[in-house]
């Protein structure tokens, strides 16, 4: 069978199916081959991390740039700083309005960042990675100003697979293994969810792209779909799995942070010029969204959050949908309920917040593991221009957040494979299943 992305019984919008033929179809390698991707990986150290002054950031020459500024989200639970930000007025006390634009698609998303009608996004991490490094459409320089947040993102399985004896990952081998066929659906060919996604079924055996189908849904849409039959699973942030359970259409297999806990997800993301345009702008956004991922973590905070981002506007779902997983007591559909403590995180004392730059390393390792790039890129270098260590300094610095002391982490994921960003060439070759 073919595994190459087929939306066509799928109603995804047309930028979605562009999308992804461009990036997974049997033309891969040679559409890499001609891509921008080289410019990419030599920019200049001019477009690198910015080195701002310090100081109080009240007057003067430190008054922001822009002072209305547009940022997108997805209907999604992890969107809640952004709406957050705004709702509380913290994006006043730094002289600035966040005007929050809630959009359809993370190919949207993508767009309107580029092209500015989008002046910074809650966006997916290695979405900002492959539009940088030119992976499907030209290569733009971007910039990630801070992560907003760990795990909370869940792979579900349709109910119909139970009965199949599928309840979990090793249970996939087996029913691929009698000659069934599989379709799975992600929200972007290069971003987290494709990422965890592609990472547990090899982790269970499964190769992603030659034993399964691969599509693209938008967020919003992976639960009508399941209902109809377009996908055995999928791959989402929250609500939309425990939605799948409330519909009785799927049950949960795997949390994100089974796959790595406190995995990085969504970051603060915007074009590299619109930081180099607009520094005083791009801190006090920083520093308005920071404020609204510390009070997120503060769990008596969680309830009325809940109740906020539900609304049609944000989300738009029931808010008893988005409570149960917000404060990590989770039921999979299946018979299992339990607490846990690496449920969505938005702070962490600052440790969830912070740009590391082996966090936005391994998403390129990822990338050139399944095929998206055909080559190994300058990894650090990469990563050092698009992660805004030194504007994210200034910013924890006046809030007094703790600030990591190196910029590279270390972690132990699902299939006992330790990352830690020091040797990224060698790590993305190490799989046993990839492109």
């Amino acid at each position: 069978m073919s595994h190459d992305t087929d939306l066509s019984s799928v109603p995804v919008a047309a930028v979605e199916r562009r999308e992804t033929s461009s990036i997974l179809s049997p033309n891969r390698r040679q559409f890499l081959q001609h891509s921008s991707i080289v410019g990419a990986a030599g920019l200049t150290a001019s477009a690198g991390l910015l080195s701002l002054s310090t100081g109080a950031y009240a007057a003067g020459s430190d008054k922001p740039e822009k002072t209305t500024i547009k940022v997108g989200f997805i209907p999604l639970t992890d969107c809640a700083p952004i709406v957050m930000a705004s709702v509380l007025g913290l994006d006043k006390k730094y002289g600035i309005t966040i005007e929050v634009s809630k959009e359809a698609s993370w190919a949207g998303v993508r767009d309107k960042l580029v092209n500015g009608e989008l002046d910074a996004a809650h966006v997916l991490y290695g979405l900002i990675y492959g539009v940088n490094n030119g992976i499907g459409a030209n290569a733009t320089p971007m910039a990630i100003l801070m992560s907003l947040n760990n795990n909370g993102q869940a792979i579900t399985l349709a109910n119909k697979l139970i009965q199949s004896g599928v309840t979990s990952g090793a249970g996939i081998k087996k029913y691929l293994a009698t000659g069934k066929k599989m379709t799975f659906a992600q929200t972007f060919p290069t971003g987290t969810h494709a990422m965890w996604l592609n990472y547990w079924l090899a982790a269970n055996g499964v190769n992603p792209m030659t034993e399964v189908k691969n599509i693209v849904v938008p967020p919003p849409q992976m639960v009508s779909n399941m209902q109809v039959g377009n996908m055995d699973g999928f791959c989402v942030g929250e609500p939309w799995n425990a939605r799948a359970i409330e519909t009785g259409v799927g049950f949960t297999a795997a949390t994100t942070q089974d796959i790595w806990v406190n995995h990085p997800e969504k970051v603060l993301g915007c074009t590299r010029a619109f930081v180099q345009q607009n520094p005083n702008t791009a801190r006090a956004l920083l520093m308005a969204v920071l404020e609204a991922c510390r009070y997120l973590d503060d769990f008596k905070n969680r309830a009325s959050v809940a109740k906020i981002i539900a609304q049609k506007g944000y989300v738009n779902c029931p808010e008893a949908t988005i409570m149960g997983r917000f404060l990590g007591q989770y039921d999979n559909g299946a018979g299992r309920k339990w607490v846990d403590g690496n449920m969505m995180k938005f702070h962490n004392g600052g440790k969830t917040n912070f740009p590391y730059l082996s966090d936005g390393m391994w998403f390129m390792t990822q990338h050139k593991r399944w095929g998206l790039i055909n080559r190994h890129l300058d990894y650090i270098g990469i990563a050092k221009q698009i992660n805004q260590i030194d504007l994210y300094k200034q910013a924890a610095t006046q809030l007094k957040i703790a600030i990591p002391t190196s910029p590279l982490r270390s972690s132990r994921l699902m299939d006992g494979k330790v990352w830690d960003g020091t040797n990224p060439a060698a790590y993305a070759d190490s799989f046993a299943i990839k492109v």
